[in-house]
């Protein structure tokens, strides 16, 4: 298998897992505060994959120098999660999906500024498509309800989220120097602690840890080995295999993934028309995944 499938496949995965935080952190949200939960999420990711990074790899010298660099990403992703979770007690997870589907294309400018990566016909026409699909299943192919979206102050809110997330992707090929996606993740969630750490100690000093319900800590155990250490060190792998609007297309998943969970946890179904939207989205991938590259002469 070449690198380039196992980037995508990486990134299948990435868009599953990401699918159950927005489940689970919209049932959270209302309970903790976000700088405590991210906090508390990339500390303890830090430790699992520095145990796993120690044991299986090893840290060496190269590694570690230039460090600002793993504050750099660090930062953004902090940036991230910290807006998700803030916005997700004013706006509905649905809605929020809907705002995340932009990070595609806010990807491919960054990655144009940052590398140069160039976003063919193709590409382009794919990431329309595939935000197309996406916005169908957000809004249960109801065209009405399509039309009156308005952008509330959460979704504004998320959308600074996303710019971060998306200018993370291309900054990942930027900033390696020969690292592997394993031990430059760790060096980002170690960064990310620190500084959620310092910002959200006045919100972890005044939780009441006692009282706090059995949702926040299913929750937390969640996104900080699935949706946090494994989930970076996948975005990190395909993003040093794939061009960064590539990586991000993925995000056209999610809706399919979320109806996936709402399967798996017994929950209602949309309606079939929803499958026109998920038919777009996979249409989307299939046109990502052909390659452009014009053969060798």
């Amino acid at each position: 298998m070449s690198d380039a499938w196992r980037g995508h496949l990486a990134m299948l995965a990435f868009s599953g897992l990401i699918a159950g935080s927005f489940a689970l952190g919209s049932l959270a949200a209302p309970h903790i505060a976000p700088a405590a939960m991210n906090a508390m999420r990339f500390s303890m990711a830090a430790v699992v994959l520095g145990i796993w990074t120690c044991l299986r790899i090893g840290v060496t010298r190269r590694d570690i120098e230039a460090p600002w660099r793993y504050l750099l990403l660090g930062g953004l992703l902090s940036c991230y999660f910290v807006l998700m979770f803030e916005a997700l007690k004013t706006a509905p997870a649905v809605s929020l999906s809907a705002v995340f589907t932009l990070s595609p294309i806010l990807s491919g400018v960054a990655g144009y500024l940052l590398l140069r990566q160039v976003m063919t016909p193709r590409m382009g026409a794919a990431l329309a498509v595939g935000a197309a699909g996406a916005l169908w299943v957000i809004f249960r192919a109801d065209l009405h309800t399509l039309l009156q979206f308005r952008m509330g102050a959460g979704e504004a809110l998320f959308f600074w989220g996303c710019t971060a997330h998306a200018i993370y992707t291309p900054l990942v090929r930027r900033l390696n120097r020969g690292q592997s996606a394993t031990v430059m993740s760790f060096g980002t969630i170690a960064a990310a602690a620190l500084i959620m750490t310092g910002l959200g100690a006045q919100d972890l000093a005044a939780m009441a840890w006692g009282e706090v319900p059995l949702i926040v800590w299913i929750t937390l155990a969640y996104i900080t080995v699935f949706a946090t250490a494994l989930t970076i060190v996948l975005l990190q792998y395909a993003s040093l295999k794939l061009p960064s609007a590539k990586v991000m297309a993925y995000t056209y998943l999610l809706p399919t993934w979320v109806i996936g969970w709402q399967a798996a946890l017994s929950q209602p179904l949309p309606p079939a028309l929803v499958l026109v939207g998920v038919a777009l989205t996979i249409t989307a991938l299939v046109m990502l995944l052909k390659n452009e590259e014009a053969p060798a002469r």
